[in-house]
């Protein structure tokens, strides 16, 4: 494939159709990457050898362009000195000289339209490829994430959750019999704090029950003054 064939296919291609079309888009933007830069160096290259050879033509047809003023003033000499001969030889040359300059003229407009055109086409050229690098980044962080988001899945479908939450609870009712049969030694036993405990509560009680029986004896006592002794014998 030519340079200018492959570079009019880069130039009129769409990256997103390639992607598309890739089994892997990285390493497919990667290639486009590699195509473009190669291409862009091969034509930096051709558009140097143009520079130069208008830089050549130029010089061409400056020193044409001297060297027909030469042969038309040598002509004019002639002519002065009576040598119309001399005069028409010289004018020949001259005439070869301007239509040598006018064919270079033409090559040089030639060169000017490719150098234009190619500017125009790198400049295309170069957003290709600014736009290409910042789809391998992004496809670059995609795929990283695409990856870890690909090993989690695998370690959900790998390992079943609901059986493992299944185990969690048996391993958590184990715990709980294991605190229900502790519990349970220390049923019907009762330690000296207890014991203690105990005695204190019956103290309560006893002194509770004593206030209550003098409260009791009080209001007894005072019922017996209120009621007043009955006088037999004595009618109404």
């Amino acid at each position: 494939m030519g340079i200018f064939s492959r570079f009019t296919d880069i130039i009129n291609s769409n990256i997103n159709a390639i992607l598309d079309k890739a089994e892997d888009p990285e390493k497919m933007v990667r290639l486009i990457i590699q195509e473009m830069e190669e291409t862009l160096v091969e034509v930096r290259t051709q558009s140097a050898k143009l520079i130069a050879d208008r830089k050549e033509l130029n010089r061409r047809i400056d020193r044409i362009s001297h060297e027909a003023e030469d042969w038309e003033s040598k002509a004019e000499i002639a002519l002065s000195k009576g040598r119309e001969d001399l005069a028409k030889a010289a004018l020949k040359e001259k005439q070869g000289a301007e239509e040598s300059g006018a064919a270079i003229e033409v090559d040089l407009e030639v060169i000017e339209h490719n150098l234009e055109k190619l500017s125009g086409d790198i400049a295309q050229l170069q957003q290709k490829l600014n736009d290409a690098k910042a789809r391998q980044k992004a496809l670059i962080v995609r795929g990283k994430t695409a990856q870890s988001r690909m090993g989690v899945k695998r370690q959900i479908h790998d390992v079943n959750i609901d059986e493992a939450m299944s185990r969690f609870d048996r391993y958590e009712r184990r715990i709980d019999d294991l605190e229900g049969e502790i519990e349970a030694y220390d049923l019907g036993q009762q330690t000296l704090a207890d014991e203690i405990s105990e005695l204190q509560d019956d103290k309560r009680v006893d002194e509770e029950l004593a206030k209550l029986k003098v409260k009791m004896g009080k209001a007894g006592a005072a019922n017996e003054v209120a009621v007043p002794p009955k006088v037999e014998g004595k009618s109404d």
